[in-house]
């Protein structure tokens, strides 16, 4: 499994308030983040994988609400996050 439970609180950890905080908008953008690169790499190797590629489409759309969502509460956090994970926006 490339998504352990390990992994996750790893996650949180490093970009959230706590391993057991999960609820942060940094974590999860973290999170989908990380599971975005993994699908987008299955789908080098499985083009025709259409499930996989609607679940990338849809965990894109969460990752983008989220940073929405933390640009309108808190823009130094939003470009914070960005910068850290090299997103494009």
């Amino acid at each position: 499994m490339y998504l352990t439970s390990e992994k996750k609180k790893e996650f949180f950890k490093q970009y959230g308030n706590g391993d057991t905080d999960t609820g942060t908008a940094e974590g999860q953008i973290a999170l989908f983040t990380f599971r975005i690169a993994h699908l987008t790499e299955h789908l080098k190797t499985n083009k025709k994988d259409f499930n996989t590629q609607r679940s990338l489409i849809m965990l894109v759309g969460k990752r983008r609400r989220q940073l929405d969502y933390l640009k309108a509460k808190d823009i130094v956090r939003y470009r914070a996050i960005v910068k850290e994970l090299g997103l494009r926006r």
